[in-house]
């Protein structure tokens, strides 16, 4: 059995590659400039919204009250006459992307520490690369991946975006997975 420790360089360098490589997908590929479509009509729907003075956090609409509130005449109105949805409230003005990056960065570490507690308690010193690459790579892909079905499960994110996002996850996962492969202790 490997001691965690001993994975530090991988986890670290893993998460920096990964950590740039999404800065590259994100920045200058084309694949994901269409995950939120403009609405036609957003001035209106913001000129609508805007007194209302919503604060920021997450919300469901329509929203029964209680669990016998769903089958109520009144909440199936509401389903009926719309829109029903699930957003998001920002708050206003320019928002800074450095806690964003701090925190996809931390969470980018935790990922590479869960591939490397599974990689250290499965795999001995001087497995070979592609045993390395396959354990840290599935591992890698379930943590940048699997939780995004949910959203498309439960609240409806289209799965075109879904699949998208996963397939960023693949990507991650394989160069944590190369990267894990290359300085697995020998």
């Amino acid at each position: 059995m490997i001691g965690i420790m001993s994975l530090w360089l991988p986890i670290l360098l893993s998460s920096i590659i990964v950590f740039i490589l999404s800065s590259i997908i994100h920045m200058v590929m084309p694949w994901h400039k269409n995950d939120y479509p403009r609405l036609s009509n957003e001035d209106k729907v913001m000129d609508a919204l805007r007194p209302l003075s919503i604060p920021p956090g997450d919300y469901m609409l329509p929203r029964p009250a209680t669990r016998e509130d769903m089958h109520s005449a009144e909440f199936k109105t509401k389903l009926e006459k719309g829109p029903v949805l699930v957003m998001t409230v920002w708050p206003n003005g320019m928002r800074s992307m450095t806690n964003n990056l701090i925190q996809w960065f931390v969470y980018l570490v935790i990922v590479g520490i869960f591939c490397a507690y599974l990689a250290s308690r499965t795999l001995p010193i001087g497995t070979a690369y592609l045993s390395v690459f396959r354990l840290v790579g599935t591992v890698a892909f379930l943590g940048y991946s699997a939780a995004l079905w949910q959203m498309s499960i439960w609240y409806g994110r289209s799965w075109k975006v879904t699949a998208i996002w996963s397939m960023d996850g693949l990507i991650y996962g394989l160069f944590t997975a190369g990267t894990f492969g290359w300085l697995w202790p020998r």
